[in-house]
């Protein structure tokens, strides 16, 4: 995929891009694999927001896709290469020899026509083709990547986005994630060989506050913009600082740079070594 950029014949225009769709060989959904899911508006079941900025937006089908590729051995035959409103990544139609179709996400380089595999055994190390992490050479860029056996993909999933197999030890895998974390995983889990497809997904800018309207996204407004009673930030003459020591979230915590994850969390002793910022 590239991404196309407009004349700068507006200001809307001046700054935006979009992708080109070069790699779609379909443009309309299964329709079996398809469903609409009512969209809350950041509303919880009392009508309250309790998520802000979310709202409107184009209407899009949520498309079923099988994270966990759990009929081994049987080659799945790739038919079409489609958009997905809900990521960044392309996915594929496959075919399976008893005609079951089922949409994956696809790697980068992915073409009409491949055959892949999933296996728990040990298979050819190809573009698309899932293994158990045990299985998988040393150094290979995987995606897709299970957290407990069984439950399916859960990270490595963004346009793009691949992890590097380090090594195995005893009963873990350790993996590189894209954070430049290095983390533990069952040697047992799942991995799809390869990256994410649509890597130039990063390069596409927004460009103008119509195409998050488009996207779901309301506006924003800063808190030093707003009064004392609404925000931490608010009240003051001009254009002045917030006037606090530090920048406050809405409800008062302390924002920007500060550690959000909960110290002692039961999954820390998997993470080796944390990201660098």
């Amino acid at each position: 995929m590239g991404v196309k950029i407009y004349n700068k014949n507006t200001a809307g225009r001046r700054f935006s891009s979009v992708q080109n769709f070069s790699d779609i060989t379909k443009t309309e959904p299964k329709k079996s694999l398809i469903f609409v899911k009512k969209r809350s508006g950041g509303r919880n079941a009392y009508g309250r927001i309790t998520v802000r900025h979310r709202g409107g937006g184009a209407k899009r089908y949520i498309r079923m896709v099988d994270w966990k590729q759990e009929r081994y051995d049987l080659p799945m035959r790739v038919e079409t290469i489609e958009y997905d409103p809900s990521r960044g990544g392309r996915i594929a139609l496959v075919v399976y020899p008893d005609k079951e179709q089922r949409y994956i996400l696809a790697p980068e380089g992915l073409k009409v026509g491949d055959i892949l595999l999933s296996s728990q055994s040990r298979i050819d190390v190809n573009i698309g083709n899932r293994l158990q992490l045990v299985n998988i050479p040393i150094g290979m860029s995987i995606y897709n990547i299970e957290l407990a056996p069984g439950k399916g993909g859960a990270i490595v999933r963004s346009a793009g986005a691949h992890a590097q197999l380090v090594a195995v030890e005893g009963e873990h895998a350790h993996l590189k994630l894209p954070s430049s974390e290095i983390r533990l995983v069952s040697k047992q889990c799942m991995a799809s060989i390869g990256a994410v497809s649509n890597p130039d997904m990063r390069h596409v800018r927004i460009g103008k506050a119509g195409r998050m309207r488009h996207m779901g996204w309301r506006p924003e407004v800063r808190g030093k913009v707003m009064n004392p009673v609404d925000h931490p930030h608010g009240g003051g003459e001009g254009k002045n600082p917030i006037g606090l020591k530090h920048a406050k979230t809405l409800w008062g915590k302390v924002a920007m740079g500060v550690k959000t994850r909960k110290p002692g969390k039961w999954s820390n002793r998997f993470i080796l070594e944390r990201r660098k910022k």
